[in-house]
């Protein structure tokens, strides 16, 4: 069987190369992909080649929001077997570290997490994962919703951190991938009301058609005026900062209602301005989040059992082939490209 990749060359520079096929582990699966969704983190170190202090150093692969079907079991495999559908967890913790031992594997000191330098992504034809990360995809749930989990598993960690429950009033600031699973996790916690901001009608649209009760273009009118005026000057219970921009950070202090909770999810490099004065005045909580951690099989089950749609996510699909185009779709039209998914 022919085994190919995309590798990033180079900064904005991408091309698929041939590669040998993997050998399975004694605790691992071969997959063969079938879906992988262009994360905005992919997209950042494609167009900087970096963020922060993680530089990428060609050749290397992206990609880490996978669907596929195991193709080879690991002797020691007993939960998979030839032919299942799954989605992998890309993070691969030491699984002996303080963190790992204490439940907060997230937060792992030697986190392998595919598609962070130096640790290769998925992106490829085959691949071989760890199998107690590879999670059965049930019938019910496609493939390319099996892409989805990875970002879905952000946005319902997020609702978890930011503890929304029926009754909760909430904002999400920012209305692309990440802003939605956000959207999609507070609605399955009964949040009775949720806005969403974001700067193009057309991301509110679809947050809109996802179930959001307000929708307000940061580019028209001052998302903080309207926010309080939704919410007759009482600001909202829970806020998250899904942008990852610094301009999106800022408002939250000055939404966030008293004695609510601030939850940091989107990724902002450098320096941000925030208002510790109004966190202050309003005793409001301040939560951060990195990815997630035991979440993989509450989204599944969620998609099952019908509390979460992922339909309508992906926005645009391209061939493998043709990966380097999703990548500069999603760089350069951030207006019309929700989610672009990478069909293998």
């Amino acid at each position: 069987m022919e085994n190919q990749a995309a590798f990033m060359t180079g900064v904005k520079q991408l091309e698929i190369r041939d590669i040998a096929m993997p050998v399975c582990g004694d605790d691992e699966v071969i997959t063969k992909t079938d879906y992988l969704g262009v994360c905005g983190s992919d997209v950042h170190f494609y167009e900087e080649g970096k963020i922060g202090a993680t530089i990428v150093t060609p050749p290397f692969i992206l990609g880490h929001e996978y669907s596929g079907t195991v193709m080879e079991t690991g002797k020691n495999v007993r939960h998979l077997k030839t032919g299942d559908r799954v989605a992998l967890e890309p993070g691969i913790a030491c699984g002996h570290c303080h963190f790992c031992n204490t439940g907060r594997y997230n937060l792992c000191e030697t986190m392998r997490f595919r598609s962070t330098p130096p640790a290769d992504g998925l992106f490829s034809r085959y691949l071989a994962h760890p199998a107690h990360l590879a999670f059965k995809l049930p019938d019910s749930v496609s493939s390319l919703n099996g892409a989805l989990i990875e970002p879905l598993a952000v946005g319902f960690y997020s609702a978890v951190q930011g503890e929304v429950e029926l009754g909760k009033t909430v904002a999400i600031l920012g209305g692309g991938c990440i802003g939605l699973t956000t959207l999609l996790s507070c609605r399955q916690k009964q949040a009775s009301s949720i806005i969403v901001t974001d700067l193009y009608d057309s991301r509110l649209a679809t947050a809109k058609a996802l179930g959001a009760h307000h929708t307000i273009n940061s580019s028209k009118v001052n998302p903080v005026q309207a926010i309080m005026d939704i919410t007759s000057g009482r600001g909202v219970d829970v806020v998250f900062e899904t942008a990852g921009s610094k301009h999106t950070a800022l408002q939250t202090s000055y939404v966030v209602a008293r004695g609510g909770r601030v939850v940091m999810v989107g990724v902002i490099t450098g320096e941000i301005p925030f208002s510790f004065r109004e966190m202050n005045r309003k005793e409001a909580d301040l939560k951060t989040i990195w990815r997630y951690r035991n979440v993989y099989p509450l989204a599944i089950r969620a998609i099952e059992e019908g509390y979460i749609n992922l339909d309508g996510i992906v926005s645009h699909t391209f061939n493998f082939e043709d990966t380097k185009k999703g990548f500069e779709a999603a760089m350069n039209d951030k207006e019309h490209v929700i989610k672009a998914a990478v069909k293998f």
